[in-house]
């Protein structure tokens, strides 16, 4: 989860998946992908994976942290790494990977102009929701779509770095944003892995 902090506002970096790619083509994401062997751990993945995507290279990199995990639509643990890239990054896709790049300043995710909730269901039969963004970026005239696992990471880092209510509901205690975070992915794990479908 790249940020960057542009004309005093703080911006998360997004990726568009090539229309190539087998799984999720077209959708929003966080450069990243699945680890290696020769990854020495989540932290290695996530800057070897952003070098292929977009040419960030490690040394252009000051990871800050990994939040909480999550889990994908297919059962597969997913490790948001966080940390601060310069303002003069010229991102250089990877057109089999990625078929655009784009910023969103942070604060959206909080208090967005266009939003909506989707329904779902987990894995064990029961009924949740995820969340939905709609971004209309100024620079490229076009509207994005932000929802999912992705979305979900950027809610949580605005409500880790902001420190405020969002506009719409969450399935956090803001007092106890952690624990509760750490609550929620638990639950979800148990119930992938008493579904025996977890990849994990």
């Amino acid at each position: 989860m790249p940020l960057m902090v542009k004309d005093g506002k703080l911006y998360v970096l997004f990726t568009v998946r090539s229309m190539k790619l087998r799984r999720s083509p077209g959708e929003v994401c966080f450069p990243g992908g699945k680890s290696e062997p020769t990854d020495r751990d989540e932290i290695a993945t996530a800057l070897r994976e952003a070098k292929e995507e977009v040419g960030l290279y490690p040394e252009q990199v000051e990871v800050i942290c990994r939040l909480v995990p999550g889990i994908d639509k297919v059962g597969s643990l997913v490790t948001p790494v966080v940390g601060f890239i310069e303002d003069t990054f010229q991102a250089r896709p990877n057109p089999d990977e990625v078929s655009d790049v784009f910023l969103v300043p942070l604060e959206y995710f909080i208090d967005p102009l266009k939003y909506m909730t989707l329904p779902y269901k987990r894995t064990d039969g029961v009924a949740s929701w995820l969340h939905s963004f709609v971004y209309d970026d100024p620079e490229r005239k076009t509207s994005l779509r932000i929802w999912g696992l992705t979305a979900h990471f950027a809610v949580f880092l605005a409500l880790v770095i902001f420190e405020k209510k969002p506009t719409f509901d969450i399935q956090y205690d803001l007092d106890n944003l952690i624990s509760s975070s750490e609550k929620n992915f638990m639950e979800q794990y148990m119930s992938l892995y008493e579904g025996r479908s977890s990849k994990l």
